[in-house]
């Protein structure tokens, strides 16, 4: 099954589709791994993935039996028009976190098993990053998986946002994306930290600027 039980009304929110450039660039992932023998020894899992289509995952994941349901985060958190006047003066703005998960995030009631956050809480504005934690773990079974990607850097190599695109073996491919910008780097604290509702939390560590997490609910 795919799905987007997510989807705005009809005339709201972006309408064109997200531009994917360049060549996709194959880096090995010891989450992807880990999450894949997970997703070869069940069968039947709800799956959200986070990020532009891509028909490459949406195939992959069918094919396994499982679902798959897609939401692009980052590209319409970063659009616009989702800021609120301060709480006091002085104050920075605030994000309509409430109006953002009606339009983009209702999930309707359905719970998933596999959330492949990727690197989307390194783009996503300030104010929406504890909030989405929050409704994925609302919104992920317990037992359910989590996979993030983190920068260890803001600026360099790798730093590009991308699609993730997920193959057979270790490696996923890296497609960049829109010309965003990394707008924080987490310390494995802070990690701990917005996960703290989750059970468990694996590391692996890479050379390349980037680590994952796979956080169990």
């Amino acid at each position: 099954m795919i799905g987007n039980p997510f989807r705005k009304k009809q005339g709201e929110g972006r309408d064109q589709p997200t531009l994917l450039k360049g060549p996709r660039i194959p880096r090995h992932s010891s989450g992807w791994q880990a999450l894949l023998k997970h997703l070869k020894d069940e069968s039947g899992l709800r799956v959200l993935d986070i990020g532009p289509t891509s028909p490459q995952n949406i195939n992959f994941l069918t094919n396994m039996g499982h679902s798959v349901y897609m939401a692009d985060v980052v590209h319409e958190a970063l659009r616009g028009g989702w800021e609120l006047p301060p709480a006091e003066k002085g104050e920075p703005p605030r994000f309509d976190v409430k109006g953002f998960f009606e339009q983009n995030l209702n999930f309707q009631g359905r719970q998933f098993d596999v959330v492949l956050l990727w690197a989307t809480l390194d783009y996503i504005p300030e104010g929406l990053t504890k909030a989405l934690v929050e409704h994925l773990q609302e919104a992920t079974q317990k037992g359910g998986r989590v996979l993030a990607i983190f920068h260890l850097k803001k600026e360099g190599p790798y730093t590009a946002y991308c699609r993730y695109h997920l193959t057979e073996g270790t490696e996923i491919e890296m497609q960049e994306s829109e010309p965003f910008q990394v707008q924080r780097v987490y310390t494995n604290r802070r990690i701990e930290q917005l996960f703290e509702g989750f059970a468990a939390s694996r590391f692996f560590l890479a050379k390349d600027n980037l680590y994952e997490v796979i956080l169990t609910r």
